[in-house]
């Protein structure tokens, strides 16, 4: 498959093979991703470098054949992507048959040995983002609550911290649905959630697709809180959804509100960087989220790569296994989802700064504060 972008392939001492979803059912995550990689500098770390990027169409099946072709062929130093949990972990398989470390796209929840060995995950982990939810929901009174989500490994992860929240907090779940990605139509879990009565319903989806069953509730008549996830953040999707989303609840990261963060957040200035870049480039009002994981793991890089030149160089297995290393002891790495402090035991490297919650107000994202 041809490369979307690619700069300075001659030359370069560093390559990053980059798959995304850049077309397919998860577009609105994979594109401003793709176009993410247009924005990335000449050097990483100090080392010239070579962005290799591929659209894997929302598919595991080419997300893996892409990394195959990345690890194999391009012979990469380390591996980015992709857009959804499922083409994450297909991904993974390719970066532990290859040993090269991967900064994932997807929060994908925590695999075997082998493979946690090499993945590494820019988005929080689900538990951090339900945590915060769970908090509102218990901060609001409520004690019941619906779920619709995503029958993939997305929805089942996200639920399983949404469940340990909500009953640490004396929440009780009363029903569970489950729609797919594809699905034009959501009416019967909708009416069979809405029968149930619950205080607050939890939408778990990403991409447009968490439009429709927030639709479908409000335009059926559910007046209780309805909750989404940091997969459902997006210009994209408020588009879709239009005025049916007006009063949503979404937890997201910093990056969605920088311009409302307190002056003294760390993550603030690095947020208006990246956003004054893509906006340059996109168009005003352009920026969201999904890029902003790409970009912060050119962040990541950035530090890890000149500790690891320290032990090897590029092309090498042995700079792979040492960029691993470096990326795994990442500390105090300021990104626009939070500071990343990775270790062995946490290859996600976020804490509760790299949530916030916002409501939609008239058609955008407000910073909802505590009181």
């Amino acid at each position: 498959m041809a490369s979307l972008f690619a700069s300075g392939a001659a030359l370069a001492d560093l390559t990053v093979g980059i798959t995304v979803s850049a077309t397919g059912p998860a577009s609105a995550l994979g594109a401003p991703q793709k176009n993410t990689v247009a924005l990335l500098p000449a050097t990483v770390g100090g080392e010239k470098v070579n962005w290799i990027v591929l659209d894997d169409a929302t598919d595991p099946t080419q997300a893996s054949k892409n990394a195959k072709k990345l690890a194999e062929e391009n012979k990469v130093d380390v591996l980015v992507g992709s857009s959804t949990v499922s083409n994450t972990i297909a991904v993974t398989e390719i970066a532990v048959e290859s040993k090269t470390p991967l900064l994932g796209l997807g929060p994908v929840a925590s695999l075997a040995p082998e493979k946690e060995h090499w993945l590494f995950r820019m988005p929080q982990h689900n538990r951090i983002m339900a945590g915060a939810i769970a908090d509102d929901m218990a901060a609001n009174g409520v004690k019941t609550i619906g779920v619709i989500g995503f029958a993939d490994p997305y929805g089942e992860s996200f639920m399983a911290e949404m469940k340990k929240a909500a009953e640490a907090k004396g929440i009780q779940l009363t029903i569970n649905e489950k729609f797919n990605r594809a699905d034009t139509s959501v009416m019967g879990q909708a009416m069979k959630l809405i029968a149930a009565k619950p205080d607050a319903i939890l939408i778990v989806s990403s991409g447009t697709p968490s439009a429709l069953p927030h639709s479908t509730l409000v335009e059926r008549g559910y007046k209780g809180r309805i909750y989404q996830t940091h997969g459902a953040i997006g210009r994209d999707v408020l588009r879709v959804g239009g005025k049916a989303l007006e009063g949503g609840i979404f937890v997201t990261g910093p990056i969605v509100v920088g311009d409302q963060l307190a002056d003294s957040n760390p993550m603030k200035a690095v947020i208006a960087n990246y956003v004054k870049l893509y906006e340059a480039k996109y168009g005003a009002g352009s920026v969201g989220p999904q890029g902003a994981h790409l970009w912060d793991a050119y962040l990541i890089l950035d530090a890890a790569v000149p500790v690891a030149l320290k032990k090897a160089k590029p092309g090498t297995p042995e700079f792979r296994a040492a960029l691993r290393d470096a990326i795994e002891n990442t500390k105090n790495v300021v990104g626009v989802h939070g500071v990343f402090n990775m270790s062995p035991t946490d290859h996600f490297g976020h804490d509760e700064r790299a949530r916030v919650l916002v409501k939609v107000e008239n058609g955008s994202y407000k910073l909802l504060r505590s009181e």
